[in-house]
């Protein structure tokens, strides 16, 4: 163990070498740096203290209840025998009771919860239909602990979106942002009651905006980190300016709790569902009537190309606003309405909320050229009916080229499939072009490099054309829907 004085010394002759002078500089530099960093790096945190008091009373809890009734998995009592009318305190009356009930239907209550947020000082309230789908009473509790019964003024399954009503006034109101400005990693704070916790805050920031779900066509998700947990359904996301930009929709969870990857509403979105509710009772949207697919690397190839990019037609719906437009299977949509198309996935949500009626402008790139169609929206149809069918093979013509063997189909099977005048069936899959392209048996090949199939011998002479080495396009049509596969022959 080394005395104190005994290491001045050595500090000293450190001091006044010269060599040595820059180099304790530049320690001391350093160690002052950090010391000073860290404050400077706390007042560069955001403080969400001032955002929560103002805010905290726009949001409230939602707790529903819905009434169920299921049957009873209790024995019965055999045909013909009833239950005996026996004595209120008698052991029996227990017995049968507890061992074959007394009916066959069993009741009970389930009860849910989520948030929500005001929008207007008379009662209007924003949250989920998920939140109160089949639910037999809704209560509202606001931050002041009261509590209203609401009712449902309408709710939109493709967004999501409900719009409640209480019977209050004087409420206080949440400040309306636009989702249009916000930007990728920029800080934003949820409100809700996760798992009945009222009025609890998590932060993080925008991870991405756009996206789109599986099943969730028309919404451009927010993506973000904030921990949204059950009960945050229906809450709003806001901004450091305190408005609120999205609606609390969604989480994805192996565990069902929260993994960094949650997904709100666009609030322009939201807001434009709950003002047709209001005012209509129900959303209309616009609707094109094409069946689209991503372009993928082979496909743009194909193409030719120079990236992947826009909407690839599979099919254009009989009596559409794209069939009267002229719009072809093989179509890539580059635009819609001078909004620019990267992925298919970015289509629905524009078509979405255009106005039905409207005429628009689309580019589209068609046999390697970029040309202009006008098309007006029609309304989204309440289903579109997409028929299934299974394939029955035998009598066959190979086509050795790609590696399949496929038929004519008959009259019947036509009619089937919904493929009025061209189109083979797959009846075999070998290894080989088709297979890796993802050709499988039952499949109904329509066109091939961007020529109809009529028969089995079109089939042929097309394959033996086709360039060695090059990628095509193939058009095939699986349980009911077309979809495009790149291929490329040997």
């Amino acid at each position: 163990m080394y005395h104190s004085t005994a290491m001045r010394p050595r500090i000293h002759e450190v001091q006044v070498k010269p060599s040595g002078a820059p180099a304790l500089f530049a320690a001391v530099s350093v160690a002052a740096a950090c010391l000073v960093a860290g404050p400077a790096l706390a007042r560069s945190l955001p403080d969400f203290t001032g955002l929560v008091e103002q805010n905290r009373a726009v949001v409230v809890n939602i707790s529903t209840t819905q009434h169920r009734t299921v049957p009873t998995d209790r024995p019965r009592l055999p045909k013909g025998f009833e239950m005996p009318d026996l004595p209120e305190n008698s052991p029996f009356r227990e017995f049968f009771r507890r061992f074959f009930g007394e009916g066959e239907i069993e009741e009970f209550d389930t009860q849910s919860l989520g948030s929500g947020f005001v929008i207007s000082q008379d009662g209007y309230i924003i949250s989920n239909n998920h939140v109160v789908r089949n639910a037999d009473e809704i209560i509202v509790r606001l931050s002041d602990r009261r509590e209203y019964k609401a009712e449902v003024v309408g709710t939109d399954e493709p967004s999501d979106v409900a719009l409640l009503k209480i019977d209050a006034e004087g409420l206080p109101v949440v400040r309306l942002g636009t989702d249009y400005e916000l930007k990728v990693g920029e800080w934003v704070l949820a409100i809700g009651s996760p798992f009945g916790f009222d009025h609890s805050v998590t932060a993080g920031i925008v991870s991405a905006k756009g996206r789109s779900l599986p099943r969730e066509n028309y919404v451009p998700f927010i993506q973000t980190d904030v921990a949204i947990n059950p009960g945050n359904s229906g809450g709003p996301l806001f901004n450091l300016q305190g408005e609120v930009v999205g609606v609390n929709s969604q989480i994805f969870s192996r565990t069902g709790g929260f993994m960094g990857l949650s997904f709100a509403i666009p609030i322009d979105v939201a807001m434009d569902v709950a003002d047709q509710l209001r005012d209509k009772g129900r959303v209309s949207r616009g609707w094109l009537g094409v069946l689209i697919q991503d372009v993928t690397r082979e496909l743009a190839e194909s193409f030719g190309m120079a990236k992947p990019q826009g909407a690839l037609v599979a099919r254009v719906l009989d009596g559409s606003p794209a069939e009267q437009a002229g719009f072809e299977v093989g179509d890539v949509l580059l635009s819609f309405d001078a909004n620019p198309i990267q992925r298919s996935s970015d289509l629905p949500p524009i078509v979405g909320r255009t106005r039905v009626g409207r005429e628009v402008e689309v580019e589209i790139l068609r046999g390697g050229r970029s040309m202009t169609l006008m098309v007006t929206t029609d309304e989204l149809p309440a289903d579109e009916d997409v028929r299934i069918a299974t394939a029955r093979p035998p009598g066959e013509v190979e086509a050795d080229r790609l590696g399949l063997a496929v038929r004519d189909l008959s009259d019947e099977e036509r009619a089937s499939f919904d493929v009025a005048d061209h189109g083979v069936l797959v009846s075999r899959v070998a290894n080989g072009p088709a297979k890796r392209a993802g050709v499988r048996a039952g499949d109904v090949i329509l066109m091939l490099n961007n020529e109809k199939v009529s028969s089995s011998g079109d089939l042929e002479r097309l394959a033996a054309g086709l360039p060695e080495g090059k990628a095509v396009s193939v058009l095939v049509q699986r349980q009911g829907s077309p979809i495009f596969l790149a291929l490329k022959p040997e």
